[in-house]
């Protein structure tokens, strides 16, 4: 198989990468490097790798000329500034539209699109959110262009795949709680956590569910989600326990932000169903081996689509 990855030296985008070169199927990469980082994809007669913008409308047509991929797997996201409303358009929605059409263009047989849970609004009407659940995307840029980009590809015709995603965490995690608690620990900074929960599932959990989208399974939106969710404190404490911090620093209680919701938790049975149960890995396990790659690598910054709460 010959797969176009966008974003492809980013957190999911590398390793679904790895695991496509490691089975020896033929893997093009392009990212601007906004988020990605060049160390994420070893060398690899199956690889090839271009920086640049998926903005960039001619690059993406030559690229699709050149390299006539089988599947699409568009993992490309701007998300690094809450306020940064033209670079999410340029990216999510411009990018995001390029990719779209000339993968239809190109009679790709699989495209595998990556959506936010925010796309349900930050008062979701039910919990676990459903796959019927209404959009309601008009709470950050994040979830508008996130959301436009998934309309596009919902009416381009294409056979399709879209995860929405519960928060992926784990190696190459640049954005959210878990590196920004990493940091600043490390730096000897307090932290604060807000009294909400979230559902953090690990990237390689979810990386081999899109190998087996890309091979034909299921069709259409999905739930990436492990179907239940833990305090953020929770997390902050296993990685206050993977860091081996032995005076158990406190973390600052705050109240939730406008822009923030207290959980967001999604009904997987729809994923289950298709792709068969998934084996998730547990949530110290998943820390552990993000302090691992933070040790090596660093962080690239205290990033989150939300507005920080004050």
């Amino acid at each position: 198989m010959k797969t176009l990855i966008t974003g492809g030296l980013g957190q999911i985008g590398s390793h679904v990468a790895e695991m496509m070169l490691d089975r020896g199927d033929k893997v093009l990469v392009i990212d601007n490097l906004a988020t990605g980082r060049e160390e994420h994809l070893a060398q690899n007669d199956n690889l090839r790798v271009v920086i640049g913008s998926i903005a960039d409308g001619n690059l993406v047509t030559r690229l699709f000329e050149d390299f006539n991929p089988d599947s699409v797997v568009h993992t490309a996201a701007s998300y690094k500034d809450p306020n940064d409303w033209y670079n999410d358009a340029l990216t999510n929605c411009v990018g995001g539209s390029n990719i779209v059409q000339a993968a239809s263009n190109h009679d790709v047989k699989r495209f595998i699109y990556f959506q936010t849970s925010l796309c349900y609004g930050l008062k979701p009407l039910e919990q676990p959110i459903t796959l019927n659940h209404p959009k309601f995307p008009a709470s950050t840029s994040y979830a508008i262009t996130k959301t436009a980009n998934e309309d596009f590809l919902e009416i381009s015709g294409l056979d399709f795949v879209t995860f929405r995603l519960a928060n992926v965490v784990g190696p190459r995690n640049v954005a959210g709680p878990l590196p920004i608690f990493y940091q600043r620990l490390k730096d000897g900074k307090q932290c604060f956590v807000t009294k909400s929960r979230r559902d953090f599932v690990f990237v390689k959990d979810l990386a081999r569910v899109v190998l087996k989208a890309c091979d034909g399974v299921g069709y259409g939106a999905y739930h990436f989600s492990s179907g239940s969710d833990v305090a953020i404190e929770e997390l902050y404490y296993a990685v206050v326990k993977a860091l081996g911090l032995t005076d158990n620093p406190k973390p600052e209680i705050k109240e939730l932000g406008e822009d923030d919701v207290a959980s967001i938790l999604l009904d997987p049975s729809r994923t289950f169903q298709d792709f068969g149960e998934i084996e998730f890995t547990p949530i110290e396990e998943t820390v552990v081996q993000a302090i691992e790659y933070f040790q090596e690598y660093g962080t690239l910054g205290e990033y989150t689509h939300l507005r920080l709460n004050k």
